[in-house]
């Protein structure tokens, strides 16, 4: 990087200065037609506006973050995460509600941040966006003396909305949320193989170690379901989940079977011989393949949310047990963990404890762990053992 990254970084600044000289001839003529647009007088007026609901005392990104990076606080990149997610909303609320990219919500979200939309992501049976690439804005970051991009800031995220109960989204988003309900599984859906492909290109471009996937709610299990996907293939993105679904009826089916399952085993481990027990060394091995790196993502919970509350749940499974498959159970649940974020304030109406404006709060608590809770074990063991491939529907 040395020398030749900041020559390029000089390069763009020259350019940058430029062009900027040639849009100061306008800028008196566009600030004033702006200011005299009734549209965008409105627009800063809205509830859903950056300057309304949107967080407050932001970092301004400037030179001062070449040295101590703003991103390298988990506060902050919690925060700017959860502004992209929700720029994702309004680029579908822009577009049913028909607004011009003069009086357009969603891009106030990112672009205080120095990021830029590089591509939507659209549902193809009714055409509404359920998720956006933003990168890294250098020219944006160049104008205000950012040469390079601040440690830990990535230089894209794919960020995934969840459910908008609106007239022309509602049908679809609610058709993948029984998806999840039913088989606790999003591959069936065109939503999965779309994310999937956009997350993929932009590892191919940049990295692994320089793309996140974030996503809110459905966005959140699919975010979850993409990010393991890749993980299988040893690819491991950084991945930010607020309040994914923890809810489901084939869940519930198998907490049933797991504890018919216990007493089974228990009842095997008294009747069986010793040599028989040792059956589970091969899928141990397999288990412990990963052990050297973990795919870990960042869950975001609120325990009055019935639909994420659950991943609080203690591990309470077959990990008692210490014989044969049980054994490497024990040992693919204990690679399997997330880094668990989360706020308890009491008792919350649904729609306060679910919603995504409080993440962008900077007044939190929240309590920090690295989990390996019941539902996160049987959620990522499957990259750590041969078996345990999710079901999907035909």
């Amino acid at each position: 990087m040395g020398k030749r990254g900041a020559d390029e970084a000089l390069q763009e600044a020259v350019v940058v200065v430029m062009e900027g000289q040639g849009r100061d001839q306008n800028s008196e003529t566009n600030n004033t037609a702006a200011t005299e647009t009734p549209e965008a007088s409105n627009q800063e007026q809205h509830p859903y506006a950056f300057n309304v609901c949107g967080p407050r005392n932001v970092p301004c990104i400037n030179w001062r973050d070449l040295i101590n990076s703003t991103w390298n606080d988990s506060k902050y990149k919690r925060m700017v995460i959860a502004c992209f997610i929700q720029a994702v909303y309004l680029l579908e609320l822009d577009r049913q509600e028909n607004r011009t990219n003069e009086t357009a919500l969603a891009p106030k979200w990112w672009i205080p941040f120095k990021y830029k939309l590089s591509e939507v992501l659209i549902d193809e049976r009714d055409g509404s966006i359920f998720g956006a690439i933003l990168e890294w804005d250098r020219y944006a970051a160049l104008s205000d003396f950012v040469l390079i991009r601040p440690s830990g800031a990535p230089r894209a995220v794919l960020a995934l909305r969840g459910t908008l109960l609106k007239s022309q989204t509602i049908r679809r988003d609610i058709e993948d949320d029984l998806r999840f309900l039913a088989w606790e599984s999003l591959k069936g859906s065109v939503r999965f193989s779309c994310a999937h492909r956009a997350l993929k290109s932009i590892v191919q471009k940049y990295g692994s170690s320089n793309v996140c996937v974030a996503g809110h709610s459905l966005g959140a299990g699919f975010a979850l379901q993409v990010g393991k996907a890749l993980a299988k293939e040893s690819i491991f993105v950084e991945a930010h989940l607020f309040n994914p679904p923890s809810v489901s009826l084939a869940s519930s089916l198998r907490n049933v079977g797991d504890r018919a399952g216990i007493m089974l085993k228990r009842f095997r481990a008294m009747v069986m011989p010793p040599s028989a027990k040792d059956h589970g060394d091969d899928v141990r091995e397999v288990a412990t393949k990963m052990g050297s790196k973990q795919w870990v993502p960042h869950l975001y919970v609120n325990n009055s949310d019935y639909i994420c509350c659950y991943y609080t749940d203690p591990d309470d499974g077959a990990g008692k047990e210490n014989s044969g498959v049980a054994a490497a159970a024990t040992t693919a649940q204990s690679c399997a963990a997330a880094k668990l974020f989360v706020l308890s304030k009491g008792k919350q109406k649904f729609l306060e404890a679910h919603g995504l404006e409080q993440w962008w709060s900077d007044e939190l608590e929240l309590q920090t762990a690295l989990s390996s809770s019941k539902l996160i074990s049987r959620q990522l063991k499957s990259l750590y053992c041969g078996g345990g491939q999710e079901q999907q529907p035909a």
